[in-house]
């Protein structure tokens, strides 16, 4: 009875349209289809299968395989890829460089067969991804089109007076090669696990090289210096929340999702310095004292300055590290690589489309930043809740009041519910029209011997619970 009722319930209330859904600054990825009438594309809906399903990790797979030999055997290597992320927890084991690691993962005593922990992932040498690839399917989701800005940070702190976890620490990581004052630099702790990022005492968001810099200037820049719980905080405070890594690299393939159109960058495979540097903000030179600057920039730039992906994804590779949702406080996931990392592996990661490593929560670095994401609309879904004297107790006069004449309900009754015509399910439902209509169904059932029960509900809403592997 209660199946055939929810089911007829189910049926008479439909999704929002996907299509009437939008939110300034975000772009929608989810399935497509095109418009038979107007030959537009248009968003599937959730009464069908709409899921991204795409191949996620690394880009350094099969289809790669002669970069990832060349990379891996002929010593193109430079310092090991940890090193360009600063992490506060310092519970990394310090590997010297790429062949040292390569010789312990070869000859060690791991066992790949082993147990291993909760939210372990194999990862690629290069750049960090995820390996091997693997398909993996999405929900549809709604992701900005840039990292937050330092203008846009700083509206936060200045509506809310939030307190950064680098201004409560009181110090954060900042490259030895920007600090500006010698005698910080002689006075600062060095990470033993990223040995060129030093803790300046005084630097966070607002002074990004410490005491004496500013952020003026670069206002249309990425924030940084903001640790994963300032990141998540900021984007409740706008109503969305941080994505997740496979969102993230969603997006940023940007359509080419399939092993027949997979690239390693935005715009292809082409590693050579004179095409990256017209579509992303990487180091050039020797790190970390001798950056270059071809692509015109020695830390961070404008969010808008290179061209957007297919979606229109800004940044989504270069530039800053963006936190995600999900991990380990101790093992917070970022994604897309930053400012030090080079094209090809051989400074740092490899700043390829599945860039990804993980630092402690609490860190805050001069090349980590975010960027936000929400959910769309869907329909919302509803149970029958029964009262439960034995819970409640018996039911009294006083409780089946009518809403002209009586005060609330008793106390557990107060949740969100709907109602509706359901006599030909056995319910007997008061008429909507009616003004002391109050929300109570009774419910007449008869036994095998003829005798008639009722029983008092009522329709409450279901919390709408996100399931992911992300968490």
């Amino acid at each position: 009875l209660l199946a055939l009722t929810a089911t007829a319930q189910a049926e008479e209330e439909q999704h929002p349209d996907l299509n009437d859904q939008h939110h300034e600054g975000m772009i929608y990825v989810g399935r497509m289809k095109e418009d038979e009438a107007t030959g537009e594309l248009m968003r599937v809906g959730f009464e069908k299968d709409n899921d991204v399903r795409y191949i996620f990790g690394t880009g350094f797979d099969s289809h790669h395989k002669a970069q990832e030999e060349w990379d891996l055997h002929l010593e193109h290597f430079g310092e090991f890829a940890d090193h360009d992320l600063a992490d506060r927890a310092n519970r990394l084991k310090h590997e010297k460089n790429v062949r040292e690691y390569l010789k312990k993962k070869r000859h060690g005593d791991i066992r790949k067969d082993g147990p291993k922990p909760f939210g372990h992932v194999d990862t690629h040498a290069l750049d960090g991804g995820v390996a091997p690839p693997k398909y993996v399917e999405v929900e549809p989701f709604f992701l900005d089109v840039v990292p937050v800005t330092n203008a846009e940070y700083s509206k936060f702190v200045r509506s809310t007076a939030y307190e950064t976890e680098a201004e409560k620490y009181g110090w954060s990581f900042v490259l030895s090669s920007f600090v500006r004052r010698p005698e910080l630099l002689e006075e600062a702790d060095i990470d033993p696990e990223a040995e060129n990022w030093v803790a300046i005492h005084g630097a966070y968001w607002q002074m990004p090289e410490g005491p004496g810099s500013s952020y003026k200037g670069r206002e249309q820049h990425p924030v940084v210096h903001v640790s994963h719980r300032d990141a998540a905080e900021y984007c409740t405070w706008v109503g969305k929340r941080l994505p997740g890594e496979k969102e993230y690299e969603g997006a940023a393939r940007a359509g080419y999702w399939h092993s027949e159109n997979r690239t390693l960058y935005a715009w292809g495979d082409d590693d050579s310095v004179n095409t990256a540097i017209k579509h992303m903000n990487f180091w050039q030179g020797d790190f970390p004292w001798n950056n270059t600057v071809d692509d015109g920039w020695k830390g961070t730039s404008p969010v808008k300055h290179y061209p957007p992906n297919e979606f229109g994804f800004y940044d989504m590779a270069g530039n800053v590290w963006e936190w995600m949702r999900g991990g380990k406080n101790k093992a917070r996931i970022v994604r897309g690589a930053s400012y030090v990392d080079s094209t090809d592996g051989h400074i740092n990661h490899a700043a390829t489309l599945g860039a990804r490593s993980t630092i402690h929560g609490t860190t805050s670095t001069g090349n980590v930043g975010f960027r936000c994401a929400k959910s769309p609309k869907r329909k919302a879904e509803y149970h029958w809740v029964y009262h439960d004297e034995e819970v409640h107790g018996e039911l009294r006069v006083e409780d089946e009041y009518r809403a002209s004449e009586h005060a609330s309900p008793e106390k557990g009754w107060e949740d969100m519910f709907d109602w509706g015509d359901d006599d030909e399910y056995g319910l007997y439902v008061e008429e909507d029209n009616d003004p002391d209509f109050d929300g109570y169904v009774t419910e007449v059932t008869e036994d095998e011997d003829g005798n008639k029960q009722t029983r008092k509900k009522r329709k409450v809403k279901k919390e709408r619970t996100r399931v992911s592997t992300e968490l």
